[in-house]
């Protein structure tokens, strides 16, 4: 049993680093798209199903942000609103705004490189494991999904560095993205199951209560 454990948190650890090295390539991409060098995948196991780079210049809006283009597109492959069992991956730390997107469509993990101590949806504002919003609603709010931080962290911050070496020296040294005394530890902070409470039922009957009346119905 323990062998099979082990193998099976390698063989995750591989995927992460395939898809974290795939996500970081797109940030490097962004740069000649005229972004800023964000990028974000959500993918299933070994599968993505929807990649995206910043558009916030292309398109002129500053809500473009990879993670949740990425996440609208993938709710579009898949044809639902839910991305329960995906995993987000991400360059930069999500925003507050990217990560209640994150827990409002329950998506499982988030994977990230470069922490944000001034925007992070994790080292700012906890939003990726607040539990008391799965709890109180959770008819909108998935539950509180895996997250590990710091992933790749080196490789990440080379694509910022060769963007603009001063402003990325900057950006360090007033803290906005990592720091120059950020700890280079991983982090990983464990998922917490979902209580399957009366108000969750509740209001998932409603949800489907319409579909299972057609079903009856032929």
């Amino acid at each position: 049993m323990t062998e099979k454990t082990d193998g099976s948190r390698a063989k995750s650890a591989d995927n992460d680093r395939t898809m974290m090295a795939r996500c970081i390539a797109l940030s490097a991409a962004a740069i000649e798209q005229g972004e800023l060098p964000f990028a974000g995948l959500v993918c299933r196991g070994d599968k993505v199903i929807a990649q995206a780079t910043n558009e916030v210049v292309q398109g002129g809006d500053i809500t473009r942000h990879a993670e949740l283009v990425a996440i609208s597109k993938a709710q579009k492959v898949l044809g639902q609103k839910e991305l329960a069992g995906c995993t987000l991956y991400s360059n930069i730390e999500p925003c507050a705004m990217c990560a209640f997107a994150a827990r409002e469509t329950r998506i499982e993990r988030v994977v990230f490189s470069i922490r944000s101590p001034m925007m992070g949806g994790l080292s700012k504002w906890n939003v990726l494991r607040d539990s008391e919003l799965s709890s109180a609603m959770p008819e909108v709010f998935g539950p509180v999904p895996e997250v590990i931080g710091g992933f790749m962290r080196e490789d990440a911050e080379k694509i910022w560095e060769s963007w603009h070496p001063l402003i990325w020296a900057a950006i360090k040294r007033r803290g906005y993205l990592d720091g120059e005394d950020a700890d280079p530890a991983l982090e990983h902070l464990h998922a917490i199951p979902e209580r399957h409470s009366l108000i969750r039922k509740i209001f998932a009957l409603h949800r489907h209560g319409p579909s299972l009346l057609r079903k009856f119905r032929l």
